[in-house]
């Protein structure tokens, strides 16, 4: 069997839903799979029978080297793909010719070109960081065009912020694992729990969601929030008084703890403003949404609208509040049959387009042809 090394950017207690499932699960029955995660607390490299492999933070930047000082024979590795780092992928490519492996680059998330996103909705983007940003996009380009495969998280992905990317390119997306799917516990009261998981600032506009809550006519409601911006939420929600009996605030510390609330939900919320970054992928609080067949408010957009059906397995929405409102209001309308059976739907059609299981076969299939 192949061995294949995943360079990943996470650190070694990181509870990853798509790392697991699909390097550490499918693709272990295609490949011999090493992957490496970064310690701020460790000393020397340590390999675990699981296969993952725990690098000190301060080694990273001579990772090949030091992996090789650690006894591991990278003369071995027929693939090595790097998760998000070019300056990991840096120094993998210039051992590539020495040690005669495949490279793949794994792009999740364009992470500097959120933030500079960010930076621009808080007022803080200056000139010199789009010059910046485009010297290292161009540099970043460079150096994936020098890899054997590219690996976004969508096509949209790759043309929006990519297009000059010319090799071979596989598109993994977020998905769901067939084999750990929550049951969605019905919960005796009547009225509709929607669930908001993830990260609040003011790229996501978070404000115009709690704007359309606090006008919809009925309080036959809760919406449930967990999320590791607390402050930012207090901040908010001081402008939505109206809205605290209505609102649970929730603290999870792991994943298994966030499922276990969203299986407690009816609804998922995820819309998000109409920019390129949002729209080119799946968020991955969709998928945890739908493990438990949760259903989901999401955006209107081409990429959703690839997967899901309005009405019938999500309930799309243009991101502004009175759009937001009418969809919530239309919701608490229909009975909890109604409500359960979109999500039931929606799972099914993940399961068919969206399954790691699926996702690991077609990637083997493609690197066993490069």
């Amino acid at each position: 069997m192949s061995k294949f090394l995943y360079i990943t950017d996470q650190d070694e207690y990181t509870d990853h839903s798509f790392i697991g499932p699909l390097f550490q699960k499918y693709l272990t029955k295609h490949f011999d799979i090493n992957t490496t995660y970064f310690s701020k607390v460790k000393t020397k490299i340590e390999i675990e029978d699981d296969g993952r492999i725990i690098i000190p933070e301060n080694l990273k930047n001579n990772i090949i080297k030091e992996l090789s000082n650690s006894g591991i024979d990278l003369y071995e590795y027929q693939f090595v793909v790097i998760r998000n780092s070019t300056d990991l992928l840096k120094e993998v490519l210039k051992q590539k010719e020495k040690y005669n492996f495949k490279v793949g680059f794994r792009l999740s998330f364009p992470k500097r070109i959120a933030k500079l996103q960010t930076d621009e909705a808080n007022n803080k983007k200056t000139l010199f960081d789009v010059i910046s940003n485009k010297i290292q996009t161009y540099s970043e380009i460079y150096l994936i065009n020098e890899c054997d495969i590219f690996l976004p998280t969508s096509f949209q992905m790759k043309n929006d912020y990519f297009k000059d990317v010319k090799i071979r390119t596989f598109v993994i997306p977020s998905a769901i694992d067939p084999d750990v799917l929550q049951s969605n516990i019905q919960h005796e009261g009547s009225e509709k729990r929607f669930f908001y998981a993830g990260t609040l600032d003011k790229l996501r506009e978070f404000e115009t969601i709690l704007e359309a809550f606090s006008n919809i006519s009925s309080s036959n409601y809760k919406l449930m929030i967990s999320t590791k911006d607390p402050e930012y939420l207090d901040d908010l929600l001081n402008e939505f008084s109206n809205l605290r009996d209505n609102i649970e605030i929730h603290d999870a510390k792991t994943r298994n703890e966030l499922l276990e609330l969203i299986a407690l939900a009816d609804v998922g919320l995820s819309p998000l403003p109409d920019i390129a970054l949002f729209n080119s992928s799946t968020p991955m609080k969709v998928l945890d949404y739908y493990s438990s067949a949760v259903p989901c408010i999401m955006s209107n957009n081409e990429n959703n609208a690839s997967i899901f059906e309005d009405n019938v397995s999500a309930w799309f929405t243009n991101f502004d509040e009175q759009s937001i409102k009418e969809k919530l209001e239309y919701i608490i309308s229909l009975s909890k049959e109604e409500v359960a059976q979109v999500g039931i739907n929606g799972q099914k059609r993940l399961l068919d387009v969206r399954n790691y299981k699926r996702i690991a076969d077609d990637l083997a299939h493609q690197l066993n042809i490069l």
